[in-house]
């Protein structure tokens, strides 16, 4: 594929509400492709655990909340994948196409495959389609600005609204279709709307800077096949220990967050020893520590979203709205109208403020601490009755927990492009995204305790922690600031 447009050129363009006129091409593929994602996610758990009568496959709950947990772990563990075959074999722009059809067949599995064989076949190609793409949208989008061009951040603050945007008419379509039509339904709807996503992309890839393709760092041909032969192997040997019982439903959310915190050290092992990582990329990723372990611990009580807020807004929250009651995945849209709304105001106030905006660890350590102060609100209905808890109140804690996102997410898929040593670009971010993936499997087996303990216990003592977590990388700010060497 041709690639006409320089980066000088497209970095120099202001065309898309003052930004690079290709961010909205990302824009639209992301967009479509969280449409189809949370649309999905949203009516996952409760298709794992209602009745085969009300059109379920009958899993238990707590079996059911771990597998959404290991789901969610594992479509951010596959970045690292997606990121790999883009630094050394395909390039970033190419990956998130070929990613883009992956992931439109997961979900053509989900809607046409009956049982648990279409779980597993859908969940397992949209993890790794989602992974591949996700990755390397976020790190197109880092090629379209000049490392120090102050759009920068309200760019990726876009760009994060049209993942929201996607994010709220994907559950809502879904749940309608689930709640009228049955389970399959929403499934295939989500397919639509990646295909939609797919085809919209498909019309602007020429237009994006030449360097979004570049392979950074390529494999040689001489050791294509010996990785072919080790991809091979780690399928087979995946197979066996499912066969043999080793992997169950039952401790797959364990063994993701085991593979994920391996996953991580690696990568932070593989990039600092690196002979192509400088001395100040170095420091900057040794500086990107303490960001990935706040993000760890702010994704593992985010990313409940899709598991403990799931089973409270099904069980315990009062979802009537003038007689009729809205379907559990409508929950998950409160998220992203909050983002809609918001995501503008940030990426205006970051721009205006400029150089003068808080530092990068000041932002991580503030959300931290508000992602804690969130789940602190849960406790004045802990323990009520069955939906007793009142919607505006489920509003007022979502929107808590969307101020904190703004404060982490979009900022962190800045951070780790700016962090990034050019050998590394991609993977970088997928490094991110271990902390995502960290914090989603976590988020699982979290919610496995929550259906065992006092509910104050559960939301008092995370809350807490989140906190204290906060402030700690809000008293090391400086030096990790000094650390990223320029970088704010």
């Amino acid at each position: 594929m041709s690639q006409t447009t320089t980066p000088a050129s497209a970095r120099e363009d202001h065309s898309f509400f003052g930004q690079p006129r290709s961010l909205a091409n990302l824009f639209g593929v992301e967009m479509w492709e969280r449409f189809s994602f949370y649309g999905m996610q949203g009516i996952l758990l409760i298709y794992l655990y209602y009745s085969v009568e009300e059109g379920g496959l009958g899993i238990p709950q707590v079996t059911a909340a771990g597998i959404v947990g290991a789901y969610g772990g594992g479509v951010y563990l596959s970045t690292i994948l997606g990121a790999w075959v883009a630094d050394r074999l395909l390039g970033s722009e190419r990956v998130l196409f070929y990613s883009a059809i992956v992931i439109m067949v997961g979900h053509i599995a989900l809607a046409l495959v009956p049982g648990v064989a279409g779980v597993a076949a859908g969940l397992i190609l949209v993890a790794i389609g989602s992974g591949g793409l996700k990755a390397n949208a976020t790190s197109v989008v880092g090629t379209l600005y000049a490392e120090k061009d102050p759009r920068r951040d309200a760019g990726f603050s876009l760009f994060y609204l049209g993942i929201n945007l996607g994010a709220f008419f994907g559950p809502i379509l879904t749940g309608l279709l689930q709640q009228s039509l049955g389970f399959h339904y929403g499934f295939a709807l989500a397919a639509v709307g990646m295909a939609i996503g797919l085809i919209q992309y498909s019309f602007g890839r020429k237009r994006l800077p030449a360097i979004a393709s570049h392979v950074p760092d390529p494999l040689p041909k001489s050791r294509w096949l010996l990785y072919g032969l080790i991809g091979a192997a780690a399928l087979v040997l995946i197979v066996i220990l499912v066969m043999t019982g080793v992997i169950t439903a039952e401790n797959l959310v364990t063994i993701v967050i085991g593979l994920t915190v391996a996953s991580a050290i690696l990568y932070f092992i593989v990039i600092l020893t690196s002979k192509h990582v400088s001395s100040i990329e170095r420091k900057r990723v040794y500086a990107f520590i303490p960001l990935f372990i706040a993000s760890a611990a702010f994704w593992s009580l985010y990313q409940q979203q899709f598991t403990v807020v799931t089973i409270y807004s099904d069980e315990r929250l009062d979802r009537g709205l003038f007689g009729w009651e809205m379907p559990v995945s409508w929950v998950q849209s409160i998220n992203p109208i909050f983002i809609i709304v918001l995501s503008g105001v940030f990426a205006a106030i970051w721009t205006k403020w400029g150089t003068k905006q808080p530092s990068t660890p000041l932002k991580f350590a503030a959300g931290t601490a508000i992602m804690g102060l969130a789940f602190l609100l849960f406790l004045p209905f802990a323990g009520g009755a069955a939906n007793s808890t009142p919607l505006l109140a489920m509003i007022g804690i979502l929107l808590v927990f969307t101020i904190a996102e703004l404060l982490i997410s979009p900022v962190g898929l800045s951070v780790a492009t700016k962090l990034a040593p050019e050998a590394f670009r991609t993977q970088m971010v997928a490094l991110f995204f271990l902390s995502v993936a960290l914090g989603s499997a976590v988020s699982g087996l979290l919610a496995e305790w929550y259906l065992t303990v006092d509910e104050s216990l559960y939301f008092g003592l995370l809350g807490g922690i989140a906190i204290v977590i906060g402030i700690v990388l809000a008293l090391i700010a400086r030096p990790v600031l000094r650390l990223m060497s320029g970088v704010r």
